[in-house]
C-alpha cells in the first residue's frame, strides 16, 4: 500500500504515534513500511532514547540503512551505543563507503573506535586511504561503487557485470571506462548499453569527452563543475588520471547547502560553523559572533573621530546633522545591494576577476543613475516637507549623490579584490561595506557643508 507525501505531512505520523504508544508493535511495523525512509528519519529525530532504538530495529534491512545514514551524528551515536554487535556489523558492512567516511570524521573518538572495531579490514584501509584527502576536497567527498567496464567488452558481458556489480553501487546509470592501469578514457551510458546489440563491443559506445575532477580540487570546484554542466554524477581522478571514485549529486547539495550558508554567515559578520543553532549553547554561539562585533565596533570608532574633527561644522550648522543618518543609511544599503549581487555573481561564475573593470563601469553608471534619483526626490522633500533653503536641500543631495556612487564603486570592488586575494568574498558585505561607507559618508557630507555653507 502507498501513501502520498502529502497525506503523510496531514497526519504527521499520527498512525505510527498511536502504534507506538499503545505498544502495537506489529501495526507500526508495518506502517513504517509505508513511510519513505527520510519520513521516517523525521519522525525518529522527535522520539526520545529508547523509543528510537525500538523503532529502528523494527525497520526493513534497507530501510534501516537509509535511515541511518541520513541521521544526524547525535542520533547515529545514540544507535551506535544500543547496537548489538550482530546490528553494528550489519549496519557498517552496509553503508556506503563515503558514509562511513563521513560518519567517522565527525564522530567522538570512543564511537570511532567501536566502529573501528567492527568494520572489516578491506573497509578500514580503504576508509583510512579516504581520511588522508583534505577535509574540503573531491576526493574526501567521492564514493568507490561505481560501474567499471572495459573497452574490450561485448554488451552482453557489461549487462552481466552490471547485473552481478549493480546491487553494491551507488548509481548504474554511468558506467565508466578505464584502461589496464585504471586510467579514465571515457563512459558508457546504461541507455546506450540496453539499447544495442549483444555483440557490440563497449569501445564503439564510448563517450571519449568526459568531464573529470581530480582527488584534491577544492569541494566548491567541484560544485561549480555540477552547476555549470547539470550532471547527477562525476568522475575523480589522481594526478595520473587514474580513476579513483565518483561523486554523486546528492553529496554536492550537501556541500552547497554547507556553502550557502557559510556566506550568509559571512555576510551577517559571524564567524561560519556547521553547528545546528537549535542544540548550540548561548556561550558557544555569543563566541562565534563576538569576533566580527569587536572588529566593526573599533572599526566604528573612525566615524566618531569625523563628527570630532568637523564638530565646528555641527555646531554652526546644527540642523544639517539630522540628515546624516539618512544619507550613512543609503549609502550602506545602496553598497549592500552592490556587493550582493557581485558576490553571488563570483558564486555561480557569472561574473570573473578578468570582468572588474566591466563590473565597476557598469556599477558607476548604475550609481549615477540611482544617485541622481534619490538626490533629486530628496532635494524635492528637503524643500517642500522640511520646509530647507536652496543652499541646505543642496548640500544633502548632492552629499546623497557622491555617497551612493562611492558606495556602489566600493561594494562592487571589494569582492572582486577579495576574489583576487583568495579571501572569500562574502567577508566583504553587509556590516563590513556599511562601517566603511558611514566613515567616507560623514567624509562626504562635511566636505559638501564646508565648500557650499559659509563659515
Amino acid at each position: 500500500m502507498q501513501t502520498s507525501y502529502t497525506k503523510q505531512k496531514d497526519i504527521h505520523f499520527l498512525d505510527l504515534r498511536e502504534n507506538l504508544e499503545n505498544k502495537e508493535y506489529r501495526n507500526l511495523k508495518n506502517n513504517l513500511a509505508k513511510y519513505n525512509p527520510i519520513d521516517i528519519k523525521d519522525f525518529i529525530e522527535e522520539l526520545d532514547p529508547i523509543d528510537t532504538v525500538l523503532v529502528f530495529r523494527l525497520l526493513s534491512k534497507n530501510d534501516a540503512i537509509e535511515v541511518f545514514s541520513s541521521l544526524e551524528n547525535e542520533e547515529q551515536i545514540r544507535l551506535i551505543q544500543a547496537f548489538t554487535d550482530t546490528e553494528l556489523d550489519y549496519i557498517l558492512n552496509e553503508l556506503n563507503i563515503d558514509d562511513m567516511v563521513d560518519m567517522v570524521e565527525e564522530m567522538p573518538a570512543s564511537i570511532v573506535k567501536k566502529i573501528i572495531e567492527h568494520t572489516d579490514s578491506s573497509k578500514r584501509k580503504l576508509i583510512n586511504e579516504f581520511l588522508q584527502y583534505p577535509e574540503s576536497s573531491a576526493g574526501s567527498l567521492m564514493t568507490i561503487e561505481y560501474v567499471e567496464l572495459k573497452k574490450y567488452m561485448t554488451v552482453k558481458q557489461a549487462l552481466q557485470r552490471i547485473k552481478a556489480t549493480g546491487i553494491n553501487k551507488v548509481t548504474v546509470y554511468t558506467c565508466y571506462v578505464t584502461d589496464a592501469s585504471k586510467r579514465l578514457i571515457g563512459f558508457v551510458s546504461l541507455r546506450d548499453i540496453v539499447t544495442s546489440e549483444e555483440d557490440v563491443l563497449i569501445g564503439d559506445l564510448l563517450h571519449e569527452k568526459v568531464v573529470f575532477v581530480h582527488t584534491h580540487d577544492d569541494q566548491e570546484q567541484v560544485a561549480e563543475v555540477f552547476r555549470k554542466y547539470g550532471f547527477v554524477v562525476l568522475p575523480v581522478v589522481d594526478n595520473e588520471n587514474r580513476m579513483t571514485g565518483i561523486i554523486t549529486v546528492d553529496d554536492i547539495l550537501d556541500v552547497m547547502e554547507r556553502e550557502a550558508t557559510e556566506d550568509f554567515q559571512k555576510m551577517a559578520a559571524m564567524t561560519p560553523d556547521d553547528e545546528s543553532y537549535i542544540d548550540s549553547s548561548v556561550w558557544y554561539l555569543a563566541k562565534r559572533r563576538i569576533n566580527w562585533l569587536l572588529i566593526l565596533m573599533i572599526s566604528s570608532a573612525f566615524t566618531s573621530a569625523i563628527i570630532g574633527h568637523y564638530n565646528y561644522l555641527l555646531i554652526a550648522y546644527t540642523s544639517l546633522y539630522n540628515f546624516s543618518p539618512m544619507i550613512m543609511g543609503a549609502g550602506g544599503n545602496s553598497g549592500n545591494q552592490s556587493s550582493t549581487t557581485i558576490i553571488r555573481g563570483l558564486a555561480t561564475g557569472d561574473i570573473k576577476i578578468a570582468d572588474w573593470f566591466k563590473v565597476m563601469f557598469k556599477e558607476l553608471r548604475i550609481a549615477i543613475i540611482v544617485g541622481g534619483i534619490l538626490g533629486i526626490v530628496n532635494f524635492a522633500k528637503n524643500i517642500i516637507y522640511d520646509r530647507l533653503n536652496i543652499a541646505y536641500s543642496l548640500v544633502i543631495s548632492i552629499s546623497l549623490i557622491f555617497t551612493v556612487c562611492f558606495a556602489k564603486f566600493v561594494g562592487g570592488l571589494l569582492p572582486i579584490l577579495a576574489k583576487k586575494l583568495n579571501i572569500d568574498p562574502a567577508i566583504m558585505a553587509g556590516p563590513v561595506i556599511s562601517t566603511l561607507v558611514d566613515s567616507v559618508s560623514l567624509l562626504i557630507y562635511f566636505n559638501v557643508i564646508g565648500i557650499i555653507l559659509p563659515i
